[in-house]
Formats: C-alpha cells, sequence, structure tokens
C-alpha cells in the first residue's frame, strides 16, 4: 500500500477558508462593540449634569420679575451631594417647570454672595423656596430624596405651608471662598467662623 499524495490545494483552500471565517468574526465583534460602545456613551451623555442643568436654569432676575414661584438651587461643581441630586433635579424640572422657575446659583461665583448671605448658604445644596412674589417662605439644605422636594413644590404651587421646611440632608460644607482681594466678609465663611469658636 502506498501513500495518498496530499491534496495541497485543498489544504490552501481550507486554510483560506477558515482565515477568512476568524477575519469575518473578528470584525463582527468589532462592530459589535462599537455599537454598544455609542450607545453607552449617549446613554451616558442624556444623564443630568450640574453644568447642564445650570446652562438651562431660569436666570434670578427672570425669575425674579416673571410672577411665578421659584426654587433656588445654590450649589458647585464640586459638590457631590449636589451631583448625586442632579438626576431628580432634572427630572423635577421635568415635571414643574412650566409652573415654577428653576434657578441654580453657583457659590463659587462671587457674582452671588450677596444671595448667600441673604439665605445664610453654609452648605450645599441649600434650597430656596419663594413665592411669587419673590419672598422666601422657606429653606432646605442637603440632600434631599425626590419626593421630599416634589411634596415642597407641590405645596408652593398651592399656596400652602411646605410640609419640608428647613428640612436637612447630606451636604458640603462650603469653606472655600472665592479671591475676593482684601474682603473679609464673605458669607461662606459665617459657617466656619461658628464652628471655630465652638470648642
Amino acid at each position: 500500500m502506498g501513500e495518498q499524495p496530499l491534496d495541497t490545494n485543498l489544504d490552501a483552500s481550507e486554510a483560506t477558508l477558515a482565515v477568512r471565517i476568524r477575519n469575518f468574526v473578528v470584525v463582527t465583534v468589532a462592530a459589535v462593540l462599537s455599537v454598544l460602545i455609542v450607545v453607552g456613551l449617549r446613554t451616558q451623555g442624556t444623564t443630568a449634569s450640574l453644568s447642564s442643568l445650570a446652562d438651562r436654569s431660569v436666570p434670578l432676575e427672570v425669575a425674579l420679575g416673571n410672577n411665578q414661584p421659584t426654587f433656588v438651587e445654590f450649589y458647585a461643581d464640586w459638590c457631590t451631594s449636589c451631583q448625586a441630586m442632579a438626576g431628580d433635579m432634572e427630572a423635577l424640572r421635568e415635571d414643574y417647570g412650566d409652573r415654577v422657575n428653576f434657578v441654580m446659583l453657583n457659590v463659587d461665583n462671587s457674582k452671588w454672595l450677596p444671595e448667600m448671605s441673604q439665605y445664610e448658604v453654609d452648605g450645599i445644596p441649600h434650597f430656596v423656596f419663594l413665592d411669587e412674589a419673590g419672598a422666601a417662605i422657606a429653606q432646605t439644605i442637603g440632600e434631599q430624596p425626590r419626593r421630599i422636594v416634589a411634596a415642597n413644590l407641590e405645596a408652593l404651587l398651592a399656596g400652602t405651608p411646605l410640609p419640608y421646611n428647613r428640612q436637612a440632608g447630606r451636604r458640603s460644607e462650603v469653606t472655600a471662598a472665592p479671591n475676593l482681594g482684601a474682603q473679609g466678609d464673605d458669607p461662606r465663611r459665617h459657617g466656619a467662623q461658628v464652628q471655630e469658636g465652638v470648642n
């Protein structure tokens, strides 16, 4: 019995087919991963961020003059409690934004120092509820569950006392002041001064 010669054309053809299948699988996997990455980035991009909320907020001067109740949030980009509530704030804006002004004031902007002093902001997020005339009727400080803020907004719209006035939650302390030059009357230092005096 003699050995049968190998058909080298068949082996080359099978090898070429195997390479083509492997390349097809690699391209398919790469395409699927690319689609998943794009979908993931789009999903991530649609979540609420503080900067996108601030960009779409009603300017304070407009809110104080349009005869609608106003919900003011004092915040900072570095505030983890503010960041944690961004999604809820976006949802609340969607639910109430046609009837309530949503205003965001960044505590790192010295432009808002008079308002920070007026509302005694020493921790953030700090929320102030203003009636149609612009008078402060309630404040809450720190992270708040969405249902608590919604209940307060409902009461604000109804003109009834807010059920969660002076509610306190987890917050970020406001201690660092913007560069004010020779001024030493930064209202954000108030909380730090009070705490320093207590020993």
